[in-house]
């Protein structure tokens, strides 16, 4: 059998569509090198049926529902003290420790499959973001919460990437601990229940397409 021969006639190597292609491969690299593919998804809150629907568990119910999207069932595992789910590499993580032991879980599991931070992402409920609110970052301070705070002693960083949802501020004569574990209003959830499928959305954006564009698109005010 003949080689097959490429005569230069054929190709071409040279024009700006040829170098756009080129910058645009080398710079998708350059990318996908400097932002590496989230591997854990983290949703934050506590167990037990009694916080089922309070503001701090709106994480829980972001993992639910990309959990059911994906036809996945929810695991516990006792060496890493979570509800455990996965698909294609991709690992979906509830802590079982409470809210401010989170980061002893996630730990232990980004150790295990030797993830880095900047490949966990954390969702998780912010009362300083009016309610129905995404904001996806990158990296930040625990901004006052103790799940992050738990998270990056562990991670031993606070580069990790964390899209959190506006659960409302509490009123000034009501204490925080009873405003983050108590029900959302009725009002309040109906405002919150379209916002967990675009944070579900987000999650699987960032996961697909990367943090950059899902951030373009999600942090927004409805």
């Amino acid at each position: 059998m003949q080689p097959l021969l490429l005569r230069r006639s054929n190709l071409q190597f040279t024009g700006t569509p040829f170098k756009v292609a080129v910058s645009s491969l080398l710079t998708a690299i350059f990318m996908s090198e400097l932002q590496p593919s989230i591997r854990l998804i983290i949703g934050l809150g506590n167990p037990g049926r009694q916080y089922t629907g309070t503001r701090h568990n709106v994480g829980f119910e972001v993992l639910d529902r990309l959990v059911a999207r994906k036809n996945l069932r929810w695991q516990a595992n006792r060496q890493f003290q979570a509800e455990v789910a996965s698909e294609s590499g991709l690992i979906f993580l509830k802590p079982l420790t409470y809210m401010n032991l989170s980061g002893q879980s996630a730990g232990q599991v980004a150790r295990f499959y030797k993830l880095k931070p900047s490949q966990c992402l954390a969702v998780v409920d912010d009362i300083a973001l009016e309610v129905g609110r995404l904001r996806l970052r990158k990296s930040g301070s625990a901004g006052g919460h103790n799940g992050l705070k738990s998270l990056i002693a562990h991670f031993q960083t606070d580069a990790f990437p964390r899209l959190r949802i506006g659960v409302g501020a509490k009123s000034d004569e009501s204490d925080l601990a009873d405003h983050v574990l108590s029900p959302f209003s009725k009002a309040d959830r109906e405002k919150i229940e379209p916002v967990l499928d675009h944070a579900a959305e987000a999650v699987e954006t960032a996961c697909s397409s990367g943090l950059e564009k899902a951030m373009n698109l999600y942090n927004q005010t409805p």
